[in-house]
């Protein structure tokens, strides 16, 4: 344990007041017991020191236990040793003992003890008596008992004090640890967000340029392209802020609630004619025999997606043939090819993001995904993803 955690924590000053008024009562009753003990009509410098001398050197001794904390075994010592002369500071000795005793060093314990010992038996023989000394074992025995029993008061505190800095620091380092963790749940669900809106707005975003794309690129369009093309771009607008509408309710929404239903293979074919209503040459063939699951149809969904809007940003007028197989057992198969841009693309800028979110997105259901050049010209996207036989199928 270093130094800074080893310390003692400091008091307050009402706590300071009641433990040094405590060692002074003590000492007070330790003083009248002693003075009723003298011969009567005793004098003597032994007389004047019971009655000037001890309490000021007991008031010196309980103006050091100030420091006890900073200092604990000079000013236990010191303190010990003082009470050799002075009975009214038995009190602040037996103080000084156990805030000692509470650092829990065996070393230190031991040798105030002998000293408190040594200096009680002192004490026993500094005044004049009415009565015979004790027994010098029985003197000694009753001095180990009371250090003994200031030593054992000091070493439950000691270890109530650990404890409660042990319980202290784990509930730091739990409310440490609980921030971190909110943190990391905050930037996965910006992830997670970020996925969802790229995956349901870049799509129709990047059609509906393309279409204005077309208008500003082709002036002499007769007016009933014109038208459908205008068209088109209301519809796609409309239908992103839908879909848009859709997320945000998502994200609004509690967690026992419903979210919006999720793409699968049975949307691929509307996915591929709306590609075809915005001017894209798309062959589609799927071959999957029955019905994938969820997340596997959905990745699936978002590979097409995601190979559709590339094809129509980086590759205007080429040919995309889009297939899709696999079984049960097999695992399935997701390939989007294009032939490479017919003309100059003047499609909207590539945010980059796509095909990085469709990785992890993949990675999270168990897949592969793969996109490359293609040696003959174009590029192409493709993934195979898990599908599991379900029990009970065979």
């Amino acid at each position: 344990m270093n130094a800074k955690a080893g310390a003692a924590p400091s008091l307050s000053a009402w706590q300071q007041a009641w433990r040094l008024s405590a060692a002074a009562a003590l000492g007070a009753v330790l003083w009248t017991i002693t003075a009723a003990q003298m011969p009567p009509g005793a004098v003597g410098p032994a007389v004047v020191w019971l009655r000037v001398g001890d309490p000021l050197v007991a008031l010196a001794c309980l103006i050091a236990l100030l420091w006890r904390r900073r200092h604990p075994l000079v000013v236990a010592a010191a303190v010990v040793i003082a009470s050799a002369v002075s009975i009214l500071a038995g009190g602040a000795a037996l103080l000084a003992v156990g805030s000692l005793a509470a650092r829990r060093r065996p070393v230190e314990i031991a040798v105030v003890g002998v000293l408190f010992t040594v200096a009680s038996r002192v004490t026993s023989v500094l005044y004049p008596r009415r009565t015979a000394l004790e027994p010098l074992w029985l003197s000694f025995s009753a001095s180990v008992l009371i250090v003994g029993i200031a030593v054992a008061v000091g070493v439950a505190i000691g270890a109530r004090r650990e404890e409660v800095r042990s319980l202290r620091e784990r509930a730091e380092s739990a409310e440490r640890e609980q921030t971190a963790r909110a943190a990391e749940a905050r930037i996965v669900e910006r992830h997670r967000i970020a996925r969802e809106m790229h995956d349901v707005l870049a799509h129709r975003v990047s059609l509906v340029a393309m279409q204005a794309g077309v208008l500003g690129h082709r002036p002499d369009l007769p007016a009933d392209q014109v038208a459908v093309l205008a068209r088109g771009i209301a519809d796609g607008s409309h239908q992103a802020l839908e879909e848009l509408r859709d997320v945000l309710g998502v994200l609004r929404a509690g967690p026992e609630e419903p979210g919006p239903p999720q793409p699968s293979l049975a949307d691929l074919p509307a996915l591929v004619a709306d590609a075809r209503a915005l001017g894209l040459d798309v062959a589609f063939t799927t071959k999957a025999a029955g019905e994938p699951p969820d997340v596997t149809a959905r990745t699936a969904y978002r590979i097409v997606q995601e190979g559709l809007t590339n094809a129509g940003k980086h590759a205007p007028g080429s040919r995309v043939r889009v297939t899709v197989e696999g079984a049960a057992g097999d695992g399935l198969r997701v390939s989007v090819r294009d032939s490479g841009a017919a003309r100059i693309a003047g499609g909207p800028p590539a945010s980059g993001f796509g095909l990085l979110g469709l990785t992890e997105r993949v990675a999270l259901a168990g897949g592969e995904l793969d996109h490359h050049p293609d040696p003959g010209g174009g590029f192409v996207l493709g993934a195979r993803l898990p599908w599991p036989v379900r029990e009970g199928s065979e």
